[in-house]
């Protein structure tokens, strides 16, 4: 029985011993937790996480719930580099452009490597919008023009046209139209000519979501189709349907 007792010993020992070490390890695949809070306090921000290579102005791959009345966030992220932004928008939406007088704080670069990080995000208001709003160009003699309908045919009001340099379509407008009266149409001001891909949307900012009205500007193809404007030229009669997302 002697040497059976000094094998359960020696199989415990090593037992032991292999828990130790994993404790003493970073476990792969374990959750970061990310908290800390946005000043002032600032109530009702986001935090918004971007995987390296991401746009930083689209969507964000995860947002945490608003932030309390003392600025508090928290949440948890897989293993990965990471830039994190806080955002407070006056007419708290979670997405949407980021205009003058909203909050943002600055680019924060993430490790997650399993132990907690702790922040303290600064989100001052923003000064000035660098948003290329219709009305915030000149009334040049280059532009698009057309109406936004739905399925039926019917003029959609509220919408807005989207302008993008690449056919992707996947970072924010470069353009952005001013919404639509209740006859749908639109005409938005560019600064020169080019190549563009319109969709039509009644939101601003952030990915379709269910029940949005969104369409892209096509002639019967997958693909979006291009728009070749030239300088000088106000391009008609690009119409765009849209219909609700589901």
């Amino acid at each position: 029985m002697k040497p059976l007792k000094w094998l359960l010993l020696i199989v415990m020992v090593l037992l032991t011993l292999g828990c130790q070490q994993d404790q003493g390890q970073d476990q792969p695949g374990k959750m970061t937790k990310i908290s800390g809070k946005v000043m002032v306090p600032l109530e009702g921000a986001y935090l918004y996480i971007y995987q390296k290579g991401m746009d930083l102005y689209g969507p964000a791959m995860t947002v945490s719930r608003p932030t309390g009345p003392d600025g508090s966030f928290e949440l948890s992220l897989p293993p990965g580099d990471y830039i994190a932004v806080a955002r407070k928008r006056k007419n708290g939406e979670a997405a949407g452009p980021v205009r003058a007088g909203d909050y943002k704080s600055g680019f924060i670069n993430l490790t997650a490597a399993g132990n907690p990080i702790e922040l303290t995000v600064a989100a001052p208001v923003k000064i000035g919008d660098e948003r290329r709003l219709t009305s915030a160009l000149p009334e040049s003699g280059t532009g698009i023009s057309g109406m936004i309908r739905d399925a039926d045919g019917k003029p959609v009001e509220g919408a807005r046209i989207h302008v993008y340099d690449h056919v992707q379509m996947s970072e924010r407008p470069k353009y952005v139209s001013e919404k639509t009266g209740p006859d749908g149409h639109y005409l938005i001001y560019l600064p020169s000519g080019g190549t563009y891909y319109l969709a039509a949307r009644d939101k601003f900012g952030g990915p379709p979501q269910i029940g949005d009205l969104y369409g892209r500007y096509d002639q019967g193809t997958i693909e979006p189709s291009a728009v070749v404007v030239r300088d000088g030229e106000i391009l008609k009669n690009i119409d765009i349907t849209v219909t609700k997302v589901w």
